[in-house]
This record gives C-alpha cells, structure tokens and sequence, in this order.
C-alpha cells in the first residue's frame, strides 16, 4: 500500500467490476485526480471479459486468460478494493450499505454490476437450473458439470433456456467441450443430448436473417434440437415445462435469458425500467440523482434502447471516466454517443466465428483468428499494466479542480499545512468521540471504567487467583481496506495471549491516521475500529480506550491485557519441547512475500484474498485444541518467520528440530512470487537466522526454502504435541477451520552441534 501525500478531499466509490468499469479503473490509474480516493466493490475477485468466455468453456482459454484481476487492477490505480455485497443505498446520507460491514460513503457513486437472470419469474428456475450469471457461481456450477461428465455413463441432456447470442454460443460452446472431455477418456460421446429452447420466434433475433440461417444450419450439423416459441414456464427437477403444454427433458439447465437489474436497486428509490435496470440519461447519469452514474448492462439506456452487449460497455467506460471527473469537478458533462451498427463475433465452440454487423455476415476459422487477436488486445490492457512514474507530483499537487463547500475548502486548507508534532498530532475531539461513540466493545464485569465511562485512563480488576499476561503489537496497513485491516491488526495482537494459553481481557489502542477533510478521517477511522472491534468482541477482550494521532501512513496497534491461572500451571511458553514431539503448524506461511508482491502489483487478486482470510482466523480455538492435546509448547508466527519462531523454542527447550520442507503448508502464490525474487523487507535480516540449519546448502535451490524466513502476519500457532496426540490433535484442529493444519517435523534430543534445525525433504 503505497502512502499518498495528498490529504482525501473526495471519495468515489464504484459498485460492480464490470467492463466498463475497469477501463475507468485504468484511465484514472494513468491520470490521477489529486484528493480523490477511490473504492472498488465487488463480490468477484476475479471478473470475466465476455468476449472469451464461451473460448474458456470450450477449453481454448485458461481461467486467468480470460479474467482480468480486479485486485491487481484496484492496486495499480491506488483503489481501495473492498471484497464484498452491496445491499442498497442510503441515498440521503450518501452511503452505499453493505452485508456484514460499515456502510461506505461516496461523494460520487458509478454503478457496473451487469444483469441478473430473473430466474425468480419462473417456478422452480432457482432451485433447477445453472443462471450463465453472476459468472463466478455459474464457473463453479461448470466445473462441477464437468465432472459428472467426465464419470458419465448412461444418457445425458443439456438444456440452454435462450436463442440470443449468448445462449447459442454457450451451447455450441458447451458442447465441443464435454464431447471431446468424452472422447479423451474413450468414452462415446453420443451419450450427450443438447437442446436449445427460446421463447422467441427465432433464434439470434437481433441479427440479420444470413446470421440466423448460417446458425440454424450449425446447431443442425452438430444435432443441437432448436425448439422455438417454446417460452419456459415452470422448471421441475429432470424437466422443463413450457407456457403451451409441451415438456423437455433435461439433466442440466443451463439459463441465459429473462435478465434484470440486482434485486437491491428496488430499494434505492433510483429510476428503474420495467425490468429493474437503471435509467440513465446521456451523460450516463441516473435521471433523478446527479451523483449517481451507471454503466454497462445494469443500465437502462434513455435516448435509445440498446442491446446489452459486451460493446457497449466497454466503450462507455470512457465517458464514463470523463463524466466523473467533469462531475468533481464542477465542469458540463460530455454526451455518449453509441453507435448505431456494431460488430459481433459469434463463436461456435470449435476455433470458428461468425461475424455479424447490421445487413453483413461472414464466418470462418479466420474470423476466430481475428478474434482471438481483438480480445487478447483488450485483455493485456489489464494484465500487463505498465510501470508507473513517481505518484509524488500527482499526490502532492493542489486537488483545485475539486469542487468544495467553504468549510471543506477551509478544512483542506488545514489538512495540506504544515502539521504538528506532540499532541498537536492528535485527531480532533469531535472526530474521535464520533467514530468510537459508534464502536460496541463488549462488556466485562472486571473492566471498571473503560470506554463506557471515559476517563484519563482504564481501570480493570485482575480476578483472584489470576495474573496478568500483557502483549503490544502494532504496524502500518498493508491493505487499502481498512476494515479488513483492522481485523488483521487485532487478530495479531491477540495472537500472543492466545499462544501462551491465557484468555484476553483488555485491550488499548494507538493508531494513526492521514490528514483529511473531517468526514474522511471519522469515517476512515470508524471503518477501521469497526473492524477491530469485532475481532475483539468475539475473544471476549473489551477495547477500554486507547490512543489516535495523525501519521503519513495508516497504521494500527494494540496493547493487550489477559488472564492466565496465578500457578502457570495451564501457561504454554516457547521452552517446553520433548524429544519424540510432533511439531505442528495450524495456518499456511507465505504472507510477507505475497503482500510484498502486492505492493509491486504483481500478486494475484485471490492469493492475496486467500491470505487475508488466513489471517482473520483467530488463534484462539486452535490454542483450546493444543492445550487439550497436552502441547508441551507453543508460539505464534509472526516477523521472525518460521525458523525464526523455531529457533526461540528449541534454545530454551534445550532440543534439536527436524523439519520436513515438503510439509509445509503455504498459501497460494507464495512460491511463484519467492520465484519471481519478490520478498519482504524483513526477510534479509531473517535470512541471518540460516546459521541454525545444520544441512542448508542441500536446500537453497529448493523454491519453498526461502520461504523458511518469511515473516508472517497474523500467522498461524507453532507447537510441539506427543507423538501419541499428533493425529487426533490434527483433527481437530481441521474441524475447528484450520484446515490446512500440518505435521511439519518433529523434535529430537540436543545434539552437540550448533545448528539445533535440520531440514529433510
């Protein structure tokens, strides 16, 4: 997360990873608008370009050849991206409502979610069918199609509800792929049925009838049953029942047609068509609210109807970029202007297109080529994302252009001057008690004035019997989501109490925050304490108070307090290993070279999602398990990485170590980015640690070897466990959710060397 000099003086937010979106997403990478955050949502990581993807069914295309990284994208334009579900919008407040976190306010909000099959309207169609969308449920629904295919052996018919050219291209594509998965295992591929069912009078019918013909003549050859008029209006399990009586059978129904705007744009109070899409005028502006813009297939276009095709959304993102910035700026919107004939090329699943433009059309393995050749051309517009000069003169510039009130402008003024240091530094009173005047920490009987009762300082009551186990940990954000951040930095704060068995109590908070217009920083500051403090609610561990100042970066941290027996009796410390141990680790490694990589734009989304859901994992179960399972010691991973934390409880254990390198669970990418030479910063000091391995240049080449130094996040517990508890301790630690919990060495009696660590394959 690379720190902006730039106070935020605007925030605009965009709903959807649609294509028109991302090419907003990449002119405002390449031209930055000075004070202006950006916030990607999105309930997709990884979002499809449609011109690819019946080649992706067809199995000419890898997933990531025809997806295009929103994570990555977001980073590179310096985006927040926020992995999540909208569910309205609090228009009044000017606030997009999100499922399970704080609403997230916009100054300006844009709208690309595309459509939604209305499998609602037909009875039974949610529950029976596979909707071709949102495309990420329908990839995993097509996997497993694939599958059952592949384990096939009797009689089996595919059904697409929908002659438009998505549904076509979907069945042809559909079925060049699942016969030769056939013929590859030796099996016959007659044993597969295809039906094709519109309700309309023909297929394709936005085409001219060359294009319908050539089609009808296809789908004949490659024995596709076409029924048309035929509109779909119940669905049962193994059926479809059709509006005049008629019935088909069908194993599999595949839904491309009857689409509409999402479900929770009825709520918002917007102008919707008939079909639940959004109104917008020229300027791609919804007709009654100017701050709010829409795109793509979500939209209801009001100067002509439009097809809701691929075209169009792509070559809206330009104006759309435009318009916002106009927007901010307080400038006269420019008009999009579609065009009235546009080229379409149909696939049809075996390297051959057909092109289809007003009265034209014309196919053949060229016109795949050409294809082929267009897409790829859009996609390396998003995949290989160009080296970025110095953000400095684009952050520190004045962000005039922004239109402001008078006290925004006078608050700007305040947030660009020279700031002061001591308690100057700190955050406004009114912005503080606002933020955690919304924050719920949970109550405990033993925390005498705390945040319920603000004073100059906590008072807790230590119980009797009990003694106190204190830990600080505290870090800048390595994320653009601050909620999510919050839950990191708590969840590793937290990660020390929970390794020495104790139960959190209490805990005080210092952050730092970047100047800004008021708003910007409260919300800023809610959206991360929110986060924390739902971390801390759920270990039972009440915020009491804390500390907030400003800072370059965002960074947060926390001291905490806990309780553990007076005797130490139930203490899980560093020192007690036994030869015969089994040594454990409860989560995958790999967070400091995957976020480091990050930093560079060169992670991919869903690794770096993966990580982040490794990391708000609590401890805390798993520390239950390990003291149930007689533990005899136990550490959290964090900086020093794992040879590092391995090495502090061998030496006071008085043990050597052996560790299984090919055991090791590691997240996802963690070697592809160690290969591409990308590691964290403190990984050269951790590398000092290799003097403890006795056998390390028989495993320098090994790729997962640098990965011994990694430091961690909110990593997962180290722990030694008698051999004769490993297995049932490893399971359950796998049914409590740490499901990639492994054995990874084990421990043996001190030998005379100095390197007390040897590595085994």
């Amino acid at each position: 997360m690379q720190a902006s000099e730039q106070p935020i003086l605007r925030d605009l937010v965009l709903v959807g990873g649609g294509h028109s979106h991302v090419v907003v997403l990449r002119m405002l990478a390449m031209q930055p608008e000075p004070g202006l955050r950006i916030t990607l949502i999105c309930t997709d990581i990884d979002t499809p370009y449609s011109g690819m993807l019946p080649g992706y069914i067809s199995g000419h295309y890898s997933f990531d050849d025809v997806h295009i990284d929103l994570g990555r994208l977001a980073s590179f334009a310096g985006a927040r991206f926020i992995h999540g579900e909208v569910t309205g919008l609090d228009r009044a407040h000017q606030r997009v409502l999100l499922r399970d976190r704080p609403p997230i306010p916009y100054d300006l909000l844009s709208i690309n979610t595309g459509s939604t099959p209305n499998v609602r309207q037909v009875d039974g169609a949610r529950a029976h069918t596979v909707p071709v969308k949102p495309i990420a449920h329908f990839n995993q629904r097509w996997l497993q199609l694939l599958d059952r295919v592949r384990e096939l052996r009797s009689r089996f018919t595919i059904a697409v509800v929908g002659g438009g050219a998505g549904g076509v291209e979907l069945a042809l594509s559909v079925q060049f792929r699942l016969r030769n998965e056939l013929q590859k295992l030796g099996r016959n591929p007659e044993l597969l049925r295809f039906v094709l069912i519109t309700a309309s009078d023909t297929l394709l019918p936005t085409h001219n009838p060359g294009v319908r013909e050539r089609f009808t003549r296809i789908l004949r050859e490659r024995h596709v049953a076409v029924h048309t008029r035929a509109e779909v209006s119940q669905v049962s399990p193994g059926c479809l029942h059709t509006q005049d009586g008629r019935t088909f059978d069908a194993d599999e129904t595949l839904w491309v047609t009857q689409a509409g705007g999402p479900a929770w744009l009825q709520g918002t109070g917007l102008a919707l068509d008939k079909d639940g899409f959004i109104q917008v005028n020229q300027q791609l502006q919804t007709l009654d609210d100017p701050k709010i813009f829409a795109a793509g297939d979500v939209t209801s276009f009001t100067a002509r109807p439009l097809e809701k095709a691929g075209v169009f959304a792509v070559r809206m993102g330009p104006p759309l970029a435009k318009n916002l910035r106009l927007s901010l700026r307080g400038q006269p919107l420019v008009a999009y202007n579609p065009q009235q004939r546009w080229l379409a090329l149909i696939s049809t699943g075996d390297r051959y297109a057909v092109a289809s433009r007003g009265a034209l059309g014309f196919a053949g393995a060229w016109v795949w080529t050409w294809k082929d050749w267009i897409d790829h051309r859009f996609m390396r517009k998003f995949t290989e994302l160009p080296a970025m000069a110095s953000e400095t003169s684009a952050q520190a510039a004045p962000a005039s252009g922004l239109v402001l009130s008078a006290e925004e402008s006078q608050q700007a003024i305040s947030a660009i001057a020279m700031r002061c240091g001591g308690c100057g530094a700190k955050v406004g009173a009114s912005i503080l008690s606002r933020a955690l005047g919304q924050l719920q920490p949970v109550q405990r009987d033993d925390v005498l004035i705390g945040l319920h009762a603000p004073d100059d300082a906590a008072v807790v009551r230590v119980p009797p019997g009990k003694a106190m186990v204190h830990t600080v940990d505290f870090f800048r954000s390595f994320i653009d989501d601050p909620y999510l951040f919050g839950q990191v930095a708590a969840n590793h704060a937290l990660g020390d109490i929970f390794a020495m068995g104790a139960e959190p109590q209490s805990a005080t908070a210092i952050a730092t925050v970047p100047p800004g217009l008021e708003a910007k920083v409260e919300d800023l500051l809610l959206q991360m304490m929110t986060g924390a403090v739902e971390v801390l609610n759920a270990a039972g561990c009440s915020l009491v108070g804390g500390h907030t100042g400003e800072g370059r970066e965002l960074a947060l941290g926390f001291a905490i307090n806990g309780l553990i027996d007076e005797q130490l009796g139930g203490v899980m410390r560093k020192g007690g290993m036994l030869p015969g141990d089994v040594l454990l680790l409860s989560k995958p490694i790999g967070t400091g070279t995957l976020f480091a990589a990050h930093a560079r734009h060169a992670a991919k989304g869903r690794w770096i999602a993966a990580a982040l859901q490794s990391m708000v994992l609590s401890n805390q179960a798993g520390a239950q398990i390990l003291r149930q399972h007689g533990a005899t010691a136990c550490t959290d991973l964090t900086g020093f990485g794992l040879l590092g934390h391995l090495v502090e409880m061998t030496r006071p254990s008085g043990v050597d170590a052996e560790l299984q390198l090919s055991a090791l669970p590691l997240l996802d990418g963690a070697v592809e980015c160690v290969e591409a030479g990308i590691v964290s910063s403190l990984q050269p000091a951790n590398v000092r640690l290799r003097r403890a391995l006795r056998n390390a240049e028989d495993f320098v080449k090994d790729p997962r070897y640098p990965l011994l130094f990694d430091p961690q996040t909110a990593g997962g517990l180290l722990a030694s466990v008698p051999a004769d508890q490993a297995s049932a301790c490893i399971r359950a630690l796998k049914v409590a959710g740490y499901t990639q919990t492994a054995a990874i060495g084990r421990i043996r009696g001190a030998s005379d060397a100095l390197e007390p660590v040897v590595l085994t394959a």
